[in-house]
């Protein structure tokens, strides 16, 4: 394997799928990721669902803004206002060495955190399963 192709291996750029955990008595959010890296930085969107009733049936929506240096990325997720819902998180995680899997903690500061898993769709399907029945909420 040729140094580009290890290279695009391991960029971010593509869909993933993702579940993030609460600290709370909460069941655990799936979410849908679209990155695009350029260089060491990356940007992309979320979608997933809104866990209270202020939009029944409802979708969130962020924009990311985040930096990759080896296999250690870290991003900021904004919400974009729907539902009132404007604030930001700082995830922290880690890329798997074969570049499918990103897992980490994410935290709003002073008020909580939890754990999430993103899986490169396409990718290890069977390892959200899998991570999803672990206890993840634990901060």
């Amino acid at each position: 394997m040729s140094a580009t192709s290890g290279e695009n291996r391991l960029s971010l750029t593509g869909l993933w799928n993702g579940l993030f955990s609460y600290p709370r008595q909460r069941d655990p959010t799936q979410f849908v990721a679209i990155l695009i890296q350029s260089g060491a930085s990356f940007s992309g969107t979320t979608h997933e669902p809104c866990p209270t009733e202020q939009i029944p049936g409802g979708v969130l929506y962020a924009t990311l803004q985040g930096q990759r240096s080896g296999t250690a990325v870290a991003f900021i997720k904004t919400y974009d206002g729907t539902g009132g819902w404007t604030h930001s998180v700082k995830y922290e995680g880690t890329l798997s060495d074969d570049g499918t899997e990103i897992e980490g903690r994410w935290h709003v500061p002073r008020v909580w955190s939890g754990r999430f898993l993103m899986v490169r769709s396409g990718a290890k399907e069977e390892s959200v399963v899998r991570k999803a029945l672990e206890p993840v909420g634990q901060p």
